[in-house]
């Protein structure tokens, strides 16, 4: 006959292999619910949007020198510093500014966490060609399926959509109007003779020649190195220029180059904020892209795709906490074939 000790120690044994059995079954579907998270909904990234969303404190980067200084008073020179080289080739650079905003103790925990970052994105149009890419009919699509299906260098979100799903402003493509203008909508990029623009509307009339590819955006920023006072207007029904949130300029510098301001993970910004930075990076004309839970981006590199969207591409929820972010149209970005040079042949 068994010691009734013995039988309690066995007994005691079990249930510490269970505890530690469903602890572990715990942690997996803890650490598998947070890789969906990630994949998904960007988790990480909108942790730090929700947590400094509320601050009244402006914007920070990082400077070369490791100090953290306000967009506002950063120098032209340490701005451009402060810009860290994640890739580049020919006629395309992609940098990071790395960000911050004091945001009491939630929103400063959260950036030490996870971070925040600006992206910006350098293109020559001599060496890239530009145009607006959709599916048929302006069925939702993504960043990264535009950039798979028109073998491009770059894809990024373009105009708004309406509540139904459709473009929101005028959309040309081959230089043909395809989808109607929208009047409050005051920025825009458009294609004439091979040269890409991004700025206000009044460009469209300054440059000669009909419009090849283009669509409309909102709003515009910038225009010959002055901007628009409006960007610190108070919200009306379609601006709402001090919400904190994921922001997507497009502008051009005087000799043509292109730059994209975009919000990274957790570089969550208001128009101002990511105007200051235009200007300070030399921008002559600037709009705004769609942004917001809407904004992606796919950007190629050596090592592949590097894709980025702000919330849910790929999961089909109905919910409109949870729904699928995918838009009518994108802006692509092709890298232009090689000239052919005819070389005579001796007869």
């Amino acid at each position: 006959m068994r010691h009734p000790l013995v039988k309690k120690k066995k007994t005691a044994g079990k249930n510490r292999g269970c505890l530690k059995a469903l602890l572990l079954l715990l942690l997996a579907a803890l650490l598998l619910a947070w890789v969906g998270g990630e994949l998904f909904f960007n988790v990480g990234s909108n942790l730090v949007a929700v947590a400094v969303r509320e601050s009244k404190q402006a914007l920070s980067l990082r400077t070369r020198k490791g100090e953290w200084q306000s967009v506002s008073r950063v120098s032209v020179a340490e701005i451009n510093q402060a810009l860290v080289e994640r890739h580049r080739e020919p006629g395309l650079s992609w940098a990071t500014l790395k960000v911050r905003r004091e945001a009491g103790f939630l929103g400063g925990l959260t950036q030490t966490l996870f971070g925040a970052e600006v992206h910006v994105i350098t293109i020559a149009p001599e060496s890239f060609e530009f145009m607006t890419t959709y599916r048929s009919k302006f069925a939702g699509t993504t960043a990264a399926e535009r950039m798979k299906s028109e073998n491009l260098w770059f894809s990024i979100t373009a105009n708004f959509r309406d509540p139904k799903g459709k473009p929101l402003g005028w959309v040309w493509h081959d230089g043909v109007q395809v989808n109607a203008a929208f009047p409050e909508w005051s920025g825009c990029f458009f294609v004439k003779a091979g040269r890409p623009y991004f700025g206000p509307k009044s460009l469209v009339e300054a440059v000669p020649g009909p419009i090849e590819e283009g669509t409309q955006g909102y709003p515009s920023v910038m225009k010959n190195h002055t901007v628009f006072s409006y960007v610190d207007q108070k919200p009306d029904a379609f601006y709402d220029g001090s919400k904190i949130t994921y922001r997507s300029l497009a502008g051009m510098k005087k000799d043509g180059t292109i730059v994209f301001i975009l919000s990274g993970d957790g570089g969550v910004m208001n128009v101002s904020e990511v105007t200051e930075i235009a200007r300070k990076l030399d921008l002559q004309h600037a709009t705004l892209l769609d942004g917001g839970r809407a904004l992606q981006y796919s950007v190629r590199t050596e090592d592949g795709p590097w894709h980025f969207s702000a919330f849910n591409t790929i999961l089909p929820f109905k919910h409109r906490w949870l729904e699928q972010q995918q838009s009518p149209v994108f802006i692509g970005v092709r890298r232009r074939p090689p000239e052919v040079i005819a070389v005579p042949t001796n007869r």
